[in-house]
């Protein structure tokens, strides 16, 4: 007997819903409501940024540069307000309790 495939075999992916042009990393902004303000939103590749690292505030783990993220920002904020998120964390933000815990050793930046 042959294994169970648990992935679809051809054609889109199922989670994959089609969106506004430029969904994908590099492409436009848009504007997501989060602790009752309005944030902008951007997906970056990361390539543009060569040998810059970021601190993910949703983990507190860095953001290798060339690494694809999230950059977010609030609407009536500046530039010094964005903040470099993973995905993941960026999508998990409702569910993450509101202080992260450091270990010991993690550096305070």
């Amino acid at each position: 007997m042959s294994p169970r495939r648990n992935r679809p075999r051809g054609g889109e992916k199922p989670t994959e819903q089609p969106g506004e042009p430029g969904d994908r990393y590099g492409g436009f902004g848009r504007s997501e409501s989060w602790q009752g303000e309005e944030w902008s939103v951007r997906h970056v590749a990361g390539a543009s940024a060569a040998g810059k690292r970021y601190r993910c505030p949703g983990c507190d783990q860095e953001i290798p540069s060339g690494v694809p993220h999230v950059v977010a920002w609030p609407e009536h904020g500046g530039v010094e307000d964005r903040r470099h998120w993973h995905k993941a964390c960026w999508n998990a933000k409702d569910r993450r309790t509101t202080r992260v815990q450091r270990s010991r050793n993690a550096p305070k930046y």
